[in-house]
């Protein structure tokens, strides 16, 4: 054989073997994002799969993820669901038979979450849910988990934490009715101010598309309500608060969680400077790792992380916890009921956003946190609400 091609013969070998040794060294940990990366509220998608590529990047290149001595490197699948039930079930539907992966991180918010949890519960894949609130997302549903607080506590402690910070005894309640978590909420938080003595003057909804809100904030600032309530997507609120100041309405307003994006100041253009909501977390003074967070997500996107980024770092660790535990066999099936039981096992996780041990329901304990939005368009930090 002449030396050229024994030369070129050896090459391929050697290319050949190095390409089987980096196959088995480079075995993958495949998760899906069932996300919001379009639609209404894209800044939700983007600070899941933002937070996530974090720890990607982080894992990966120290090498991969040490399950029982093994190294594994994490695929990340993100998939669009629009803020739509109907994409997030079809999302769901493809992270589980043609992604084929182990777990799912998402949907976030209780519209779509809900309804997907049931493909994925039926499906035998675990999934979580970083930002969904609502019960029915994890109710009698082995398989699906949250990482965040949910309505029935968040309702009443913000019902609780209003009466006393602003001495009110009237509210009206302004939600959207086309989305399960604003109108859970805010039939719950009428329950509980109704319940404690107050009075709810005004109960008004609008619609998903909706862009005016006049005739409905016309009621609010015309009636002798002491307090505005607003449960709402953040890209709803601007408008709404907007709106309302428009309208004269200078009164305390309390929000929930989904208010938490880092776009929420911007589109308002300063509305909601001055009021406060229930969220998971508060980026202003935070401490040890939760500051560490909040340092590489600036220093990498350009902006300081909102809840939903904070939740899904969490979600997303508390899986891969899981998979550590439980271990990989290689058989699909297998390893998504074990990583399923592993999760149910968490105690005491301390996470970006608090400890938490999870329920038999699949839901955390954990607090809940009040925050104002200040002059500057910080979140920063009031009460911590106990369950």
């Amino acid at each position: 054989m002449k030396r050229v091609q024994k030369i070129i013969l050896l090459g391929l070998v050697a290319g050949l073997t190095a390409s089987s040794a980096f196959a088995k060294k480079a075995q993958t940990i495949k998760l899906g994002f069932n996300i919001p990366l379009t639609g209404d509220s894209p800044k939700v998608g983007e600070g899941s799969k933002f937070a996530a590529e974090m720890i990607k990047k982080e894992i990966n290149d120290a090498g991969g993820l040490d399950v029982k001595g093994k190294k594994y490197l994490l695929d990340f699948v993100y998939v669009d669901n629009e803020l739509k039930a109907d994409s997030a079930i079809n999302a769901a539907n493809k992270l589980i038979d043609v992604d084929k992966v182990l777990a799912s991180i998402g949907p976030n918010g209780s519209g779509r979450a809900i309804p997907a949890s049931e493909v994925y519960n039926d499906a035998k894949v675990p999934m979580i849910t970083p930002w969904a609130t609502n019960p029915a997302a994890t109710a009698k549903k082995p398989f699906c988990f949250r990482a965040c607080f949910l309505d029935p506590f968040q309702a009443p402690v913000a019902s609780k934490f209003a009466k006393e910070q602003f001495n009110v005894k009237t509210v009206a309640i302004l939600y959207n009715l086309e989305d399960d978590y604003s109108k859970t909420l805010a039939e719950l938080f009428k329950a509980d101010w109704v319940k404690n003595g107050g009075k709810v003057v005004v109960f008004e909804s609008f619609g998903q598309k909706d862009q005016d809100f006049s005739v409905q904030l016309t009621k609010v600032v015309n009636s002798n309500a002491e307090l505005l309530y607003l449960p709402c997507y953040y890209n709803h609120v601007a408008l709404i608060m907007a709106q309302a100041k428009d309208l004269g309405w200078n009164k305390p307003v309390m929000g929930s969680d989904s208010w938490g994006s880092a776009d929420l100041v911007s589109l308002s253009k300063g509305a909601v400077v001055g009021c406060y909501f229930t969220t998971h977390y508060a980026a202003a003074g935070a401490k040890g790792k939760t500051k560490e967070f909040i340092d590489k997500y600036k220093k990498a996107y350009g902006y300081i992380p909102d809840d939903v980024a904070a939740l899904s770092y969490d979600a997303t660790m508390l899986v891969l916890q899981a998979i550590q535990s439980s271990g990989l066999t290689g058989n699909l099936k297998k390893d998504r009921v074990a990583i399923k039981d592993a999760l149910g096992k968490i105690k005491n996780y301390d996470g970006i956003t608090g400890k938490m041990s999870f329920t038999p329901e699949g839901d955390p304990i954990k607090d809940a946190v009040v925050v104002q939005v200040s002059q500057d368009g910080q979140f920063t930090f009031v009460k911590s609400l106990q369950p």
